[in-house]
């Protein structure tokens, strides 16, 4: 009895999947279009500033850093467009989330690339660090591991480090459609916790996927951040991590808020779908400040290090002076 009581008194659509995107713009008052038309134009901002700044890259930057920039630049940019679907469609959230992440996970390799291609290369950093070794404590898998040796830098420690960070852009993809293709199917639903669940196995392994992957990327900045400072490395190594966090861990706590009915329903949204629309809306102003910041930072010319200038004046001043005597 008391639990019919209870069911009674509970909004039917808070007990429902996410609503049809023309149901949810038809429960819009006035405060609803603003806030949807702001958050809209906030994202289209971001896509057309990126697009401006693509052009920019391609005509100023030679190949193949401009193509490794170009997709760094879009993470922001397109972690808001996938959102602004998600908002205005909400039974896409699943899909825009897994194109976000994927995405994501590309551009978590494409910043170990961006680093080595600024020393010149896998050949000219091999030449740089030659002899040299690095250190492998650094978070997020042995920051506290102070006791780890140092490890000599080589060609196969360069692979190690490259296949380190491509696994997850690879792993994450194939791992996203397979829940994709089980969600339409009914097998897979976040908010089922129980060990028979699909989720609660799929998830934990791409948070390890997710940490072994920014691993070999933190590997690489702490030893090489002293020589590209001049080219802004800690700010852009900055926003990157910022999107990590936004997209990945923000994105995770709106979730389990939600599932513990701490975000409370408001119909026609349910607890979970509330929490879901809290977390697009969010991240579309997120990403859109980031885009700005992004953009400042990366819309340059991107010149040799001040390292690799010196070294050739100094070999032309030896070429000048064998010349002279000659």
């Amino acid at each position: 009895m008391e639990e019919e009581t209870l069911n009674s008194t509970i909004d039917p659509s808070c007990l429902q999947e996410p609503p049809l995107a023309i149901e949810m713009i038809r429960h819009l008052d006035v405060f609803g279009w603003c806030l949807y038309s702001l958050l809209t134009v906030m994202s289209c901002v971001s896509l057309l500033l990126y697009l401006e700044q693509c052009v920019y890259m391609y005509k100023k930057v030679s190949y193949p850093k401009r193509t490794t920039i170009v997709w760094i630049n879009g993470a922001a940019p397109v972690i808001a467009t996938m959102a602004c679907f998600g908002m205005w469609i909400p039974r896409a959230v699943m899909i825009t989330d897994m194109t976000s992440n994927c995405y994501f996970a590309v551009v978590v390799y494409k910043v170990l690339i961006l680093m080595i291609e600024e020393l010149g290369g896998s050949s000219a950093f091999l030449k740089r660090f030659e002899g040299e070794t690095f250190r492998i404590n650094t978070g997020p898998c042995c920051c506290c591991c102070c006791c780890l040796p140092h490890v000599p830098v080589s060609r196969r420690l360069l692979v190690i480090l490259k296949i380190g960070a491509l696994q997850y852009a690879i792993l994450k993809t194939v791992l996203s459609v397979v829940s994709v293709v089980l969600w339409t199917n009914g097998n897979f639903d976040l908010s089922d916790l129980e060990i028979t669940g699909t989720a609660i196995w799929i998830n934990p392994f791409i948070g390890i996927l997710t940490i072994t992957s920014l691993w070999p990327v933190g590997i690489v900045f702490m030893n090489t951040n002293r020589f590209l400072r001049s080219l802004s490395i800690v700010p852009k190594y900055a926003m990157y991590q910022l999107v990590l966090v936004l997209s990945q861990l923000q994105t995770s706590i709106i979730n389990i808020l939600a599932l513990d009915g701490t975000i409370e329903c408001s119909p026609p949204l349910s607890s979970i779908a509330r929490g879901s629309m809290l977390s697009q809306q969010i991240m579309i102003v997120e990403m859109f400040v980031i885009t700005l910041v992004t953009r400042f930072y990366y819309r340059r010319t991107y010149d040799a290090l001040p390292t690799e200038v010196h070294d050739i004046s100094d070999k032309m001043n030896q070429v000048a002076l064998v010349e002279h005597d000659v």
